[in-house]
């Protein structure tokens, strides 16, 4: 007998321990959650030797156009809250260059445009953030309805100095970091 009560007393006291441990189930989490990741890309890059530029008839040495569909991606275009488009340029020629990155729409019409100035060297690198869709920043439109961006590069200087450094070059890189809504 005395068995059988522990064995009873033991199966109440595991329901019991069952049922305090059980916590309402709340299956509506997943509508307050959010999902808001920051993806980053490599946009652009250009390298030019300091010859190429001395070769040039005009003033111009380097104009050419991208196509760039991946800001109007639908998934992009629909989620993209805010970004900001970063440029590093880096000049070791003789040279003084002006680079003009224009960010065109389907028509070809100029939606956005960056204008640097870059000093001969010896320079630091010139480094330039640009904010789209932030209260102080640019419009998000103009990165929804970028579908190609063209490089414009331009010789202020002379053509036939050359720099006394190795390798003497412009380098110019750009790169996209955008948050985007996924729920």
């Amino acid at each position: 007998m005395r068995a059988e009560m522990k064995k009873s007393l033991f199966i109440v006291v595991f329901l019991i321990g069952l049922s305090s441990c059980v916590e309402e189930q709340n299956f509506d989490q997943f509508d307050d959650l959010e999902i808001i990741p920051t993806i980053e890309a490599s946009i652009l890059y250009v390298e030019s030797p300091e010859s190429v530029i001395n070769e040039a008839a005009g003033a111009i040495w380097y104009i050419q156009t991208f196509n760039f569909d991946a800001f109007s991606e639908n998934f992009f275009e629909e989620n993209v809250l805010d970004g900001v488009m970063v440029y590093e340029l880096e000049n070791t020629t003789s040279k003084e260059l002006e680079i003009i990155i224009e960010y065109l729409d389907d028509a070809g019409n100029v939606l956005d445009t960056e204008i640097f100035t870059i000093p001969p060297a010896p320079t630091a690198v010139i480094r330039r953030e640009t904010t789209y869709g932030t209260p102080t920043g640019r419009s998000l439109d103009i990165i929804r309805n970028t579908s190609e961006i063209r490089v414009n590069a331009r010789n202020l200087g002379d053509t036939i100095s050359t720099s006394s450094l190795p390798d003497p070059k412009i380098i110019f890189r750009s790169s996209g970091k955008f948050r985007l809504q996924l729920k």
